[in-house]
């Protein structure tokens, strides 16, 4: 499953980059916190429990995925590419086609939560 948010803020792949990291989680998501940094990965804290995360810079922003999570959920934060070149792209993805709704539900306030802290920190 895809889950997308569009963000009317204009910030660069440098800024994304640079402010969007494991330790600066807590200034985005009132639900995810840096743990414990293990190698190239970390443990995080998420609304489902404790996972570990892997980040990366990607072309255009960042991506993480919940390495040890059974849904396999990953989320990228970008600009500068489709679907709205000039605005921050939350892109959030799950290895099923169907999930229970209140699953979708955690997903879409996770997002959510993402969408206010990009918009407050942007």
């Amino acid at each position: 499953m895809e889950f997308f948010r569009i963000i009317n803020k204009q910030v660069s792949e440098t800024i994304i980059q640079n402010s969007i990291t494991p330790k600066t989680l807590e200034k985005f998501t009132d639900s995810m916190f840096f743990m414990e940094a293990k190698n190239h990965d970390f443990i995080g804290g998420t609304i489902w429990g404790e996972f570990l995360i892997s980040y990366s810079k990607i072309n255009g922003g960042v991506r993480f995925t919940l390495v040890s999570c059974p849904n396999a959920l990953s989320w990228t934060i970008t600009t500068g590419f489709p679907p709205e070149k000039n605005k921050i792209v939350l892109h959030c993805t799950i290895n099923r086609t169907q999930k229970p709704a209140e699953f979708i539900e955690e997903i879409n306030d996770f997002l959510e939560e993402w969408e206010t802290g990009l918009t407050s920190q942007f």
